[in-house]
């Protein structure tokens, strides 16, 4: 387990959500950068758009045991309106939503929580993180044998927070209303709308405006955390206590690698290093390190030696070309006669290919430790993600079973986990960005704290990626030092892993403790 809290008053550059098929993304059209992903056709029909305005919440009691203390709680699981400028309801968000009992709305936090994709329905952080509730892994967060099992959640957020886990709109139980066009949403700017309306909405219907107020997004869903902010705003007049942002990016030109964005391959080398780490496939000097130490010198080699050779092309020389790949191979743990071949520029998907090619053996995009046999050990691409299927069937089937049965919400509707939201629709040139949103949120609002959660082993938005992020996200120590960064020895869903899971718990609750306190 590693937990190594930093500030950016502390960074030094000098020391320091799909992989490379985003480098033909063209502008107005967005791949998912990180969650599971697995295509359901998006259900359609009169009974399902009938079932939408009909459905009413439902309320339900339960008890939860953090530390050796009982906590009693109510489960609201319900659909919100969503109107836009015309007034009338265009939408209705699921959600559900988790709130202590006994406690003072005006001085209780909460939080609202979403996962990304975009398409994603928010499951994964429901059903693994820090709900009462979470699904059972197999030892150190590995796939479990079905038929699996929903336990208690020593980890929740519940002893410190209210929690508000909410669908996008196209997934899980969040649909348009009849007569009106999804596709509106399906973007940057509409989906920032959906979820800006369903916060103010959530916060009126529950006497919840005196609450301190956290976002708590993974993946796509910290690019939303940025916009959400600045919509919450300057179009709802919401100040934020707090943005937690787990596995985090703020423009997709981290995840971009092209022939003129040597960044999008300079922010993989910590992952790279990490996984080889993990997989003894590193020098034995290296191996013998602990995993920060690996991590932090890669990071230095990344942005120093490897950066400057990137940038320079193919002004390299021969014997520069042949001393990079040697360096570049002590912090891969591929070899350098395969660097050279690709230009000192290898991209995620062959190296999850090309690391433990020797075993016939690909590692996991979503999390470096899995590993999975493919059909053709000779091939560029894996066949799939085992870190992605290995959470799919669990958490689906636990899913679909404690909505119905505990929390008692029965509907019509289809739940697909991956929404049909394509294309994704964005307004940049080329890179969907959202550091200067959260940069301009955080420059009006100066009591706004920000948390960047890494998992080492995430090839989906990567370690160097967020670090990136954040060391553009403004240069005034009176915002940076609002800044920190967590990291764990996990993947893309950290929290899979115990060891992380707990050491996660502990910094998220220190961190709106903090940031909720006046």
């Amino acid at each position: 387990m590693i937990r190594c809290a930093r500030t950016l008053t502390a960074l030094s550059f000098a020391s320091l959500l799909f992989s490379a098929s985003l480098a033909a993304a063209q502008p107005r059209a967005a791949q998912p950068p990180g969650a599971p992903q697995t295509p359901v056709a998006q259900p359609s029909g009169g009974r399902e758009v009938a079932a939408i305005a009909d459905e009413k919440a439902s309320q339900t009691s339960h008890v939860l045991r953090i530390d050796g203390r009982e906590i009693r709680y109510t489960a609201t699981a319900g659909t919100l309106p969503i109107r836009l400028d015309d007034g009338k309801v265009a939408a209705r968000m699921f959600f559900v939503a988790y709130t202590k009992d006994g406690e003072d709305a005006k001085t209780r936090p909460v939080s609202f929580l979403y996962n990304g994709g975009p398409g994603s329905a928010s499951v994964w952080l429901h059903m693994g993180s820090f709900a009462p509730r979470r699904v059972q892994m197999a030892d150190e967060g590995f796939q479990p044998a079905p038929p699996y099992a929903l336990v208690d959640n020593e980890q929740s957020l519940i002893d410190v927070s209210d929690l508000v886990f909410v669908d996008a709109m196209s997934t899980g139980f969040s649909r348009a209303m009849p007569g009106v066009d999804a596709s509106q949403f399906h973007g940057q700017e509409g989906d920032i709308r959906a979820f800006g309306e369903f916060i103010a909405e959530y916060l009126g219907e529950y006497n919840r405006w005196p609450s301190p107020k956290f976002l708590i997004g993974e993946s796509y869903g910290t690019i939303r955390s940025a916009g959400l902010s600045q919509e919450l705003q300057s179009r709802h007049g919401v100040e934020l206590n707090g943005i937690v942002l787990v596995s985090a990016l703020l423009s997709y030109q981290t995840l971009s690698p092209a022939p003129n964005n040597d960044v999008a391959y300079a922010v993989q080398i910590e992952t790279f290093a990490a996984t080889a780490w993990y997989h003894k496939k590193l020098p034995a000097d290296l191996q013998q390190k602990p995993i920060k130490q690996v991590v932090d010198e890669a990071r230095t080699f990344a942005f120093g030696d490897y950066m400057q050779a990137l940038t320079k092309g193919n002004l390299l020389s021969d014997a520069e070309r042949a001393a990079m790949a040697e360096k570049l191979a002590r912090y891969s743990g591929l070899s350098a006669t395969y660097i050279l071949s690709a230009n000192l520029r290898v991209d995620s998907g062959r190296f999850r290919k090309e690391l433990l090619r020797d075993k016939r053996l690909v590692v996991g995009r979503l999390d470096g430790r899995f590993t999975a046999l493919d059909g053709d050990a000779a091939g560029e691409r894996q066949d799939f993600d085992p870190s992605n299927t290995a959470l799919q069937g669990a958490y689906v089937a636990m899913f679909q079973d404690y909505v119905k049965n505990t929390l008692k919400w029965d509907s019509d509707l289809h739940y697909p986990t991956s929404g049909n939201v394509r294309p994704w629709t964005y307004v940049q040139n080329r890179y969907m960005d959202e550091t200067e949103s959260l940069r301009l949120t955080m420059a009006k609002n100066p009591f706004l704290k920000v948390l960047v959660v890494c998992g080492y082993y995430d090839m989906a938005t990567y370690v160097g990626g967020a670090e990136f992020n954040v060391w553009h996200l403004g240069y005034d120590r009176q915002l940076t030092g609002r800044v920190s960064l967590t990291y764990y020895e996990g993947g893309h869903m950290m929290y899979i892993r115990p060891s992380a899971h707990k050491a996660l718990k502990a910094d998220v609750a220190g961190f709106i403790r903090g940031a909720a306190t006046k």
